[in-house]
C-alpha cells in the first residue's frame, strides 16, 4: 500500500509556521519532510492566496497566518482555516 497522509505539504507547511512562526525554510522543510525549495515554492502561494504574511525580522522571516481566510475546496469553503488549524495546535 503506498504512503499517504490526509493532509498536503501546502497543509503540513500552513500547520508549521502556525506552531512556530520563526521556523527557517530548511527547518519547515525538515518538519514537513521536504526539500527548503518545494517549501519556500509552497510558502510564496500561501502568501499569494493570502493566508500567510510573511515579514523580515533582520535577517530571519517571521510568518503570520490569517486564520479568517477560508479553506479553498468547494466542499468545505465555509468554514475558516482556523478552524482547521486548532486541530494541530500544540498542546490539543
Amino acid at each position: 500500500m503506498a504512503n499517504w497522509t490526509f493532509l498536503t505539504h501546502h497543509g503540513h507547511v500552513l500547520v508549521a509556521v502556525s506552531q512556530h512562526s520563526d521556523l527557517t525554510v530548511d527547518q519547515i522543510a525538515a518538519k514537513v519532510g521536504i526539500t527548503a525549495r518545494a517549501t519556500a515554492g509552497i510558502l510564496n502561494d500561501l502568501v499569494e492566496a493570502g493566508y500567510v504574511e510573511k515579514t523580515k525580522h533582520g535577517r530571519n522571516n517571521h510568518y503570520t497566518v490569517h486564520g479568517e481566510i477560508p479553506l479553498r475546496h468547494p466542499l468545505n469553503n465555509q468554514t475558516p482555516i482556523a478552524e482547521l488549524l486548532s486541530l494541530f495546535s500544540e498542546g490539543s
